[in-house]
């Protein structure tokens, strides 16, 4: 049977790759550093999945047409940006696996939107980029959640989302080893006219809670605290939530983070490892 062998919560900052040197070298230095941890630990789970959580921010989608949550089934490539200084290119999927998590949730209750031609946006691709694509054997499953624009992923449907992934995986009668990702956050402040301030206390005690394995307080806390306090961006925790989710028992390690000013974010990464 599918397994689910690790699982780990990121940043997807653009500017990581589409403006390094704009931020403090020793900062900028620990997150790529941190991403290389990531990938390094990909390879040690000897995993051949990975299932990457993230979020539109207007590129993909738009007042048109805005699902709460979204998989690519087919083909994906990446990046639809063009100024993140990397060259599109494609991202091999998973597709048995794939339609296999579709199937299940239309089956208990989720009704996902669908993907048979997917482009990514930053929201997945900077993980698939930093932390994937130095695995090539390793295929990449595409989720998208209504995180960044209103109306938002409910937090609640969030954590059932994610458990129901991860009885998808462990239903699925492959031998895929599987991780997780979360991707986006911390606090972050995006078009607003204090864009740039970021909020390590907020940042701290969210990857306090991923420490604890502690979805349930995560997914209590309010949008509107989640607004004062860690930003718009900070919403995108949402897709943090689901990773956690998918994984019901585990405990966090943070692998670093930096407050980043000027990539107007407090990026953290941690690991989520699997619990006895």
């Amino acid at each position: 049977m599918a397994s689910i062998v690790g699982g780990f919560c990121v940043p997807h900052d653009p500017a990581i790759t589409a403006f390094p040197e704009v931020a403090n070298k020793r900062q900028a230095a620990n997150i790529m550093a941190g991403f290389a941890r990531v990938a390094r630990r990909v390879a040690e789970l000897q995993a051949d999945t990975a299932i990457v959580v993230g979020d539109d921010h207007f590129a993909l989608f738009g007042p048109h047409c805005l699902p709460s949550f979204l998989i690519g089934i087919g083909d994906v490539e990446g990046p639809e940006e063009n100024w993140m200084h990397i060259d599109r290119y494609p991202v091999p999927n998973n597709v048995p696996l794939a339609e296999h998590i579709m199937n299940y949730g239309f089956d208990h209750g989720f009704d996902w939107s669908v993907a048979k031609s997917l482009v990514l946006d930053h929201g997945t691709m900077i993980p698939v980029h930093l932390a994937l694509t130095p695995n090539p054997g390793v295929r990449t499953i595409p989720i998208y959640t209504a995180a960044a624009v209103t109306p938002l992923l409910r937090m609640k449907r969030a954590v059932a989302l994610g458990r129901m992934i991860g009885e998808a995986v462990a239903a699925f009668p492959g031998n895929d080893r599987v991780v997780v990702m979360g991707c986006g956050g911390i606090s972050h402040r995006v078009g607003t006219s204090d864009m740039g301030r970021v909020n390590q206390a907020f940042d701290q005690m969210i990857l306090d809670m991923v420490v604890r394995g502690d979805v349930e307080a995560m997914a209590e806390l309010d949008d509107a605290y989640v607004l004062r306090e860690g930003g718009n961006g900070a919403f995108e925790i949402r897709n943090w939530i689901v990773a956690m989710a998918a994984m019901p028992r585990f405990r966090g390690e943070v692998i670093c983070y930096e407050p980043v000013p000027e990539w107007i974010t407090g990026l953290g990464l941690a690991e989520l490892k699997p619990a006895a």
